[in-house]
């Protein structure tokens, strides 16, 4: 059964049990050609140990501006962000964030894109980097691809490597934008069972942006639709299928189908259409 709630759900999650992440009345401005814009209007979020949460919305929603915040980019104009119960004043080895490009160093093969992110973690000798980049290679998939350049790799390829790369440092939280956007379906779907798989072994609490619904539906343990201009959570899903879970099968696209239905009540956007 399809479980949700609306309005400001999540304060009441950080009472019932300890949060990995914290987030307490956020709000975010920027300044335009036409005065100040409010991007995320008192936003309060609760995220558990081991959880994937989804935030879906679209474009101008204020969901990757929270990404940012999270991962301590960006400074809120007013709210708090707890990690481990301590606030997040800046970027953070314990908080890593995976964009939609790769951002992986030309120059570099394979390997040592991984072996870079191992820089953030201290008191390892090079044996222990080399032990744990050859391990996360072979979570994604491309121990046989180690020395190849980046060059050589296909999009999704690419977007493994950035994988290996931020999960090597052993991060707390993994922070995901649009990951998959740029990939073709049949890549993305191939990668959307990679990422179970891996989160499965691995336990690791992550927060992925997106604004494809059937995607969020696909991931998460429970999808968060934002409401744009300004941004604030409206509602919340969670998604009670077992995992793996199929893009492609029925019981996800009925997930889908209701929850592209409440964010069109919202956002009144033929973006929110699932894909």
């Amino acid at each position: 059964m399809l479980r949700h709630k609306t309005g400001s759900v999540t304060e009441e999650l950080a009472v019932i049990s300890p949060s990995k992440l914290l987030i307490q009345n956020v709000s975010k401005s920027f300044r335009g050609t036409a005065g100040d814009v409010l991007a995320l209007d008192r936003v309060s979020l609760s995220v558990a140990e081991g959880e994937f949460v989804c935030l879906v919305g679209v474009s101008g929603c204020g969901k990757s501006t929270l990404l940012n915040i999270i991962a301590g980019l960006e400074k809120p104009d007013s709210g708090t962000v707890l990690a481990d119960g301590e606030p997040v004043t800046g970027p953070g080895r314990e908080r890593l964030v995976m964009f939609q490009e790769s951002a992986l160093f030309p120059w570099l093969d394979v390997l040592d894109n991984v072996l870079f992110g191992l820089k953030l973690k201290p008191n390892l000798t090079r044996k222990d980097r080399y032990d744990v980049a050859k391990y996360y290679l072979e979570l994604v998939g491309l121990t046989r691809f180690e020395h190849a350049n980046i060059h050589e790799l296909s999009g999704g390829m690419k977007q493994r490597v950035a994988l290996a790369r931020a999960l090597a440092p052993n991060p707390r939280v993994l922070l995901m934008d649009e990951p998959f956007a740029a990939l073709d379906a049949l890549t993305r779907e191939q990668l959307y069972g990679d990422l179970q798989q891996i989160w499965k072994a691995r336990r690791k609490t992550i927060v992925f942006v997106t604004h494809n619904v059937r995607e969020a539906a696909c991931l998460g343990d429970r999808v968060l639709l934002f409401s744009p201009h300004p941004g604030r959570i409206q509602e919340e899903f969670a998604v009670d299928l077992p995992r793996p879970r199929d893009i492609n099968s029925v019981d996800l696209a009925g997930y889908a189908s209701r929850i592209t239905r409440a964010l069109k009540n919202f956002s009144g956007s033929e973006l929110a259409v699932a894909e």
